[in-house]
């Protein structure tokens, strides 16, 4: 690191170690390195503009570090101003937790208000019309498993881009597979058969066969690193030219995981249902999630026009 954490091990509490052990605990809680990333970024800039050590930090600094300009010279919206907050004061709670401060400076903050975007799912027309774009090349066979696991498992993007030989379990005509989820979550899941049929068809694509890949070779081959696989942002590049072929409104990958959720409730499945196929936590949680999605249905507006004529 060359910010002012590279020389906590000068110090005779230790932050330098301090603050990789925070790391490593997020990354074990969480199962993501993408936040952990975050995170480590966001900590190596503030303390590096600070010039600071976490003992000496005061709520002003944070305050200002929140609220300045980043990189790109712009005003950091409310979302950012809340993620910068959100990160440093986590990390003073572990610092609380370990007995090395006393008090959190984050705790005399205000924290910015903000409305989240409604999410949005993906009809199934629209999915066929996505599918269709997609060429029928190897790259294209691929990132059409890819797309069809995304909308048939409603497993996350790492979890899915992450997917190794190791994970699947073949049975006969069956196949399950196991991941890793949000908080180190594990699960066993079947694999619907259109998702398994287009792996297998992506695969054959690139000389490859379920039965005899080696558990760390990805299912995902690309034409750099056949046994790493694609990564998440070449994926990424991708899904937003089909998007636009496709005369769909360009979205992130998440959007597949708000299409699992909404196709499966509008195939009748209840809110248990879609939380335990999500493996939400918590069912409030899948409530809430599909309520964003789906919005509020007015049962009443009818009668209120009728009442006044209109």
């Amino acid at each position: 690191m060359t910010t002012n954490i590279a020389n906590f091990n000068d110090t005779a509490t230790g932050w330098h170690r301090a603050f990789y052990a925070f790391l490593a605990e997020k990354e074990q809680r969480s199962g993501s390195k993408r936040t952990v990333e975050g995170y480590s970024r966001m900590l190596q800039d503030f303390f590096g503009r600070s010039g600071k050590q976490p003992d000496n930090v005061t709520s002003q600094d944070i305050f200002v570090y929140a609220h300045s300009p980043g990189l790109s010279g712009k005003q950091p919206s409310a979302i950012t101003i809340g993620a910068r907050i959100a990160c440093i004061s986590s990390f003073f709670r572990f610092l609380i937790r370990m007995d090395i401060v006393q008090s959190n400076p984050c705790d005399k903050l205000q924290r910015p208000r903000t409305s989240p975007s409604t999410p949005r799912g993906l009809s199934g027309d629209q999915v066929h019309q996505l599918l269709k774009v997609v060429p029928d090349s190897p790259l294209g066979l691929r990132d059409r498993a890819i797309i069809l696991t995304l909308v048939m498992t409603g497993r996350r993007r790492a979890e899915v881009i992450g997917m190794k030989a190791g994970n699947l379990i073949l049975d006969s005509d069956r196949a399950y597979y196991t991941y890793r989820g949000k908080g180190g979550k594990q699960g066993h899941r079947e694999l619907p058969q259109p998702a398994l049929n287009a792996m297998r068809a992506s695969l054959a694509a690139f000389g490859k066969d379920l039965s005899t890949m080696p558990p760390e070779e990805s299912l995902w081959p690309s034409l750099s690193h056949r046994s790493k696989g694609i990564t998440s942002g070449t994926f990424y590049g991708n899904l937003q030219r089909y998007f636009k072929k496709a005369g769909i409104t360009p979205s992130g990958v998440h959007i597949f995981r708000h299409t699992a959720a909404k196709l499966r409730r509008d195939a009748g499945e209840t809110v248990e249902d879609v939380s335990r196929f999500l493996a939400h936590s918590r069912l409030a949680v899948t409530t809430v999630y599909l309520r964003r999605l789906e919005g509020e249905q007015d049962k009443s507006w009818a009668k209120v026009a009728e009442a006044i004529g209109v």
